[in-house]
C-alpha cells in the first residue's frame, strides 16, 4: 500500500475496531492507575491482562493496515 492508496474496508474496520478496544482497556488502567480506582489484587491481574492482549491486537491491526509483515 502506498500513500495515496486508501487501506481496504477490512483492514480500517479491523484497525478501528481494535484502538477502540484497547483505549477501553487503557481507560480502565487509568481509573486505577491514575485515578485512583480500587481493586481486588486478582481484578488488577485481569485488567492489565486484558490491556496488553487489546494492545497486542491493535499493534497487529496497525501492521496490517500499514502492510507490514511481521518477522
Amino acid at each position: 500500500m502506498t500513500t495515496d492508496q486508501p487501506a481496504d474496508a477490512d483492514s480500517s474496520s479491523a484497525y478501528r475496531s481494535a484502538w477502540e478496544a484497547w483505549q477501553a482497556q487503557l481507560a480502565e488502567v487509568h481509573a486505577f492507575f491514575l485515578d485512583g480506582q480500587k481493586l481486588h489484587p486478582t481484578a488488577l491481574k485481569g485488567l492489565l491482562n486484558r490491556e496488553a492482549r487489546a494492545k497486542a491486537r491493535y499493534d497487529a491491526a496497525r501492521r496490517q493496515l500499514l502492510g507490514i509483515d511481521e518477522d
